[in-house]
């Protein structure tokens, strides 16, 4: 009897082993044993989609803000050259809408070439949505390297314009634009610095602001913006060995592009202002010398007939003497300050008349002699555009 059981046993044993081994193989299998199916991956995987932190949210929002403003700008032209004869030429930048009626604001050198070609529209603008349109040039100021041209059509999204006085070095900036083409990119860094630079076609950018928000090929003419979506300048320039970005780059502030936008747009150029002097800059050796009543200041050498300067009785010099080989007039007024600003070089002067157009009155803050007063003058439209 206990033989059978034994028997019986082994019967058992023997069977739930062909079982398992035979007709539930690929339940023993070891990828079984280890939680996932034969040939797929264990992978772990988040609950859901987290919550961005605020840094991202301003990120997020700025270009939310931005980009539907910020154009792909194209422009062809011809060239002739001695051996291959009529040559296309073609420019790519970035630009933005300021207003529902299709004016965008670019950077002139970024349209130069097509501008007054004189043959069918040679520039294009495609916006975010990929709807491309021809545009013409409205206005160019070479001395700003500035331009606006227009795009007829519907349904613009105009930028929100921004004041880039104040700024500090520190403060986060977001560059959008199309860098080598990638429509709808954007960069970001912070304020490096603000100082005067000048670009290689010679325009001087007053008050640039220097950024390493990475700005490369193709971000000219595209808007720098604060935290808060606004334009703060227009990208222009990088200072690089190899033409890509290095960390430092340069825009236009935005207040320089507003102060000229509406000549711009009315007549198609800017109506720079005259104050109708020639001067000589003075430092306190030269001031010494000549004993005059400061030490620094721009001495009138002379006064142009007919201009502001001349009808509000400012006068020049009337001594003739010579500044190193260079004859100049001594005797005339001292100039100082304009409207509280002080003046102490030619740079002074030049930036505080890029801030003011034909037609504006100035107050001149002078010395004639030893006595200090205050003259008022109209600034005339300079005779030459730069």
């Amino acid at each position: 009897m206990r033989g059978i059981r034994v028997v019986l046993l082994a019967l058992v044993i023997v069977g739930a082993f062909y079982f398992y081994t035979t007709s539930h193989r690929a339940g023993l299998a070891p990828t079984h044993w280890f939680g996932h199916e034969a040939g797929k991956l264990e992978l772990i995987e988040a609950a859901g989609p987290e919550a961005l932190d605020p840094e991202e949210q301003v990120n997020v929002a700025v270009y939310k803000k931005g980009v539907p403003s910020v154009v792909n700008i194209k422009s062809r032209s011809v060239s002739f050259n001695f051996f291959y004869g009529i040559v296309p030429e073609e420019g790519q930048g970035s630009g933005f809408i300021l207003d529902k009626d299709g004016h965008v604001l670019t950077n002139y050198h970024v349209i130069a070439n097509a501008a007054g070609t004189g043959s069918a529209p040679q520039i294009e603008a495609t916006l975010y949505n990929r709807k491309t349109y021809k545009a013409d040039v409205v206005g160019v100021d070479r001395a700003h390297d500035l331009a606006v041209i227009q795009i007829h059509g519907t349904g613009f999204t105009p930028a929100t314009l921004g004041d880039s006085r104040g700024l500090l070095v520190g403060q986060k900036v977001f560059a959008i634009g199309n860098p080598f083409g990638l429509s709808g990119t954007m960069t970001r860094g912070i304020v490096s610095s603000i100082r005067s630079v000048r670009e290689p076609g010679g325009a001087g950018i007053d008050e640039a602001i220097q950024t390493d928000a990475a700005i490369n090929p193709g971000n000219s003419g595209g808007p720098l913006l604060n935290s808060r979506g606004e334009v703060i300048g227009i990208n222009t320039l990088i200072a690089s060995s190899v033409g890509q970005s290095a960390g430092i780059g340069f825009a236009i502030p935005i207040n320089t592009a507003k102060a000229v936008l509406n000549d711009l747009v009315s007549l198609g150029r800017v109506r720079r202002p005259a104050l109708g002097v020639h001067t000589i800059p003075i430092g306190p050796e030269l001031a010494a010398q000549l004993g005059l009543s400061a030490d620094y200041g721009l001495l009138i050498n002379d006064v142009i007939a007919g201009s502001g300067a001349e009808r509000a009785g400012l006068r020049g010099g009337s001594k003739r003497a010579f500044l190193g080989n260079m004859p100049i007039m001594l005797g005339g007024d001292l100039i100082v300050a304009i409207d509280g600003q002080q003046v102490e070089d030619p740079q002074d002067l030049s930036h505080i008349m890029n801030n003011h157009r034909a037609g504006d009155t100035v107050t001149i803050t002078i010395f004639r002699g030893q006595q200090k007063m205050d003259v008022k003058v109209t600034l005339a439209e300079a005779r030459e555009q730069a």
